[in-house]
Parts: structure tokens; sequence; C-alpha cells
């Protein structure tokens, strides 16, 4: 349903090197890198940029919250502590999160902007909300 989310960084090269870090932990790869406009773009994913980060000013105004898809608690744990060493701020340690699903296994950290970035291991079955 959804082909992409972006977020804008105030400090672009800080919140690239964090997020190359923290979602390398995940297998998510910078992907593509340019500047059109006088604007630095940052595309991350799988197979395909999924997740994009641009330079520019942070308009505050919302809770910003992006959630990535782990294959396994390790992977949440390795996320977890990767996006703490590169800059992230600890918003909920991995844990059971049994409120959102028996098995949803998650972290939490704020980026570099204070954005709620997450890293979900919902177990084998894949059990969602």
């Amino acid at each position: 349903m959804i082909d992409h989310v972006g977020l804008t960084a105030t400090d672009f090269a800080l919140s690239r090197d964090f997020y190359t870090a923290a979602l390398g932990a995940l297998g998510i790869k910078l992907l593509a890198e340019f500047e059109y406009d006088g604007v630095r773009s940052a595309g991350y994913g799988i197979e395909r940029p999924t997740f994009w980060l641009g330079s520019g000013k942070v308009q505050r105004g919302g809770d910003t919250h992006v959630a990535f898809v782990a294959e396994s608690r390790a992977a949440v744990e390795a996320f977890y502590t990767v996006a703490l060493a590169a800059g992230g701020r600890d918003n909920g340690p991995p844990g059971l999160r049994p409120h959102y699903a028996p098995d949803y296994y998650a972290a939490f950290v704020f980026d570099p902007d204070g954005n709620n970035i997450e890293a979900a291991y919902v177990g084998p079955k894949g059990g969602r909300l």
C-alpha cells in the first residue's frame, strides 16, 4: 500500500551515517545517493529504495514514527545497539510488546532529529495487530 517513506534531516551527513549503520543491522542498505536542486537524498532498501532521507529544515509539528521489519529478535537487538552507537537516543529497549501482538518484539530509538524509529520482529508467523 505504501510505496516509500521519507524524512528530512537537518544534518544530512550525520543522519545518513546513523541510518546506514542502524538499518545495516537489519540488512537494509544505502542503495542510492544524489543531489538535485540543492537537496541531498539517500535511499535505503533491500531490492529498491523505499525509505528516503533528504537534507533540509525539519518542520516540527507532529510525531514521526517509522517501523522497520526485523527478521529476528537478534536483529532487533543489533539495530538498537548499533543505532545508539551511531548517535541515536533510547526510546524503548528491545523487548516484547504483547499489547501489540503476542510475539511482537521491538526496540525504539530517536534519530538525530528526534524521529521515533523502530525495529520490529513479530514472530515466526508474522502476526500483526
